[in-house]
């Protein structure tokens, strides 16, 4: 298992279009997903878990994988919420 903190850098945070995206990154993975926040912690395949958290720009998460792949998973979700993506 992998958990690591980032911040979200995403200039309008995790609304629905960017949930959307990370969400369909987060599917191309095997392992478990999370993402946790604010004490919340919710599965970063479902779309509806993760607009639940409602994340704004700034906000720190982390990010928890667990299986074959947790490593390229963790590192993708990285890329993409540091807005790093391309």
């Amino acid at each position: 298992m992998i958990q690591k903190s980032m911040q979200i850098q995403l200039a309008n945070g995790l609304e629905a279009r960017p949930v959307a995206v990370l969400v369909q990154k987060a599917s191309m993975f095997d392992s478990k997903i999370y993402i946790e926040a604010e004490g919340k912690k919710v599965n970063a395949k479902s779309i509806m878990g993760m607009m639940s958290l409602g994340l704004n720009a700034g906000e720190e998460v982390t990010v928890i994988a667990e299986g074959t792949d947790e490593g390229a998973a963790v590192d993708s979700l990285e890329e993409y919420i540091s807005g790093n993506a391309k």
